[in-house]
Parts: structure tokens; C-alpha cells; sequence
């Protein structure tokens, strides 16, 4: 019964949404969508930092620490595939300690990986966050916009209601 109230509320929201939503406007102004992460990320600041950031040399140390660790898991499960069977236990219990171990490592390494990466996005939200409030506020008076919804929100819109493109393009110019 009650996922019956669910179904029957999610197309009565749905109907109601999208008789609003179909030209983007409702009886005071228009509807809009935004994915404020991709904006900030979308501009050319973002991608100049993520570009030095792949190029420094930690950086680029950890990566290729994580591509050698891959190729090395591989090859020995390669060799435990064709000639696991004809090693006696202890070669065998040699050979999954060392797995073990290069499983350990490429955990840290995605770990260090992905905490410099959350570093540099925290980075760059905190540098960009300003000036991508004062775009968006702009982008909100001038488009009449009274309902701004973020994309993560929304289920469907019409591709005419994304306003991402055009807050990235006022980033972009307020950045340079």
C-alpha cells in the first residue's frame, strides 16, 4: 500500500513538473538546471590545474608506481594461472603472500592518489567558489531564472534548461 502512495506521488510530481518544465517556465519566471560541480571543473582554471598537477613530478612518480604494481599483479597471475598447479605449497603460498602484498600497495597508492586529487578539487572549488557564485547570480537575473534546480536533483530535464555551459562560459571570463 504504501509503495502504491510512492508510484501514485511520483507521477502526480512528475505530471506537475513537467507541465512546468516543458518550456522551462512557470507562471513568474523560468526553470532551470545546473551542475555546479561540472561548471567549476569545466573551466579553464580547473583543467590548467589538473594538467600541473599530472605533471608534477609525485604526481607522476604515484601514477607510475600504480601502473607498475598493476602489470606486476598481472604478470603473477599469469604465472599462477599456467603453472600454479605444478608448484608445491610452499611456492604457492610464496606466490600469494607476494599478491597480498602488491594488493596492500596499489591500496595505499590509490589512497595517495585519490587524497591528492580530493586535495587539488578541494583547491580549486575554494579558488573558483567566488566568482562562481557572482556568475551564477548574474546567470540568474538575466535568464529570469526563479527556480534553479541542481542536476544531481533531477531525474529529467530538457536539455534547453541546462544552464552549466553558460555558467562555465561566465567562469571562464570572470577567471581570465
Amino acid at each position: 500500500m504504501r509503495i502504491a502512495k510512492i508510484l501514485v506521488m511520483a507521477v502526480v510530481v512528475g505530471f506537475t513538473s513537467s507541465l512546468f518544465a516543458a518550456e522551462g517556465q512557470s507562471a513568474g519566471g523560468n526553470i532551470a538546471v545546473v551542475d555546479f560541480g561540472k561548471a567549476i571543473f569545466g573551466t579553464e582554471v580547473a583543467k590548467a590545474r589538473m594538467k600541473q598537477k599530472k605533471g608534477e613530478s609525485e604526481f607522476a612518480t604515484l601514477q607510475g608506481k600504480y601502473e607498475s604494481t598493476v602489470s606486476e599483479m598481472k604478470a603473477l597471475k599469469k604465472e599462477i594461472d599456467t603453472q600454479g598447479m605444478t608448484w608445491s605449497q610452499e611456492q604457492v603460498a610464496d606466490a600469494q603472500k607476494k599478491m597480498e602484498y602488491l594488493r596492500a600497495d596499489l591500496e595505499l597508492i590509490t589512497r595517495k592518489i585519490q587524497g591528492d586529487q580530493q586535495a587539488l578539487q578541494n583547491s580549486i572549488v575554494q579558488e573558483l567558489r567566488p566568482k562562481a557564485g557572482e556568475a551564477l547570480q548574474e546567470l540568474i537575473e538575466e535568464e529570469g531564472i526563479v527556480l534553479l534546480l541542481s542536476s544531481e536533483a533531477v531525474v529529467t530535464a530538457a536539455p534547453s534548461l541546462d544552464v552549466t555551459a553558460k555558467l562555465t562560459d561566465r567562469l571562464n571570463k570572470k577567471t581570465q
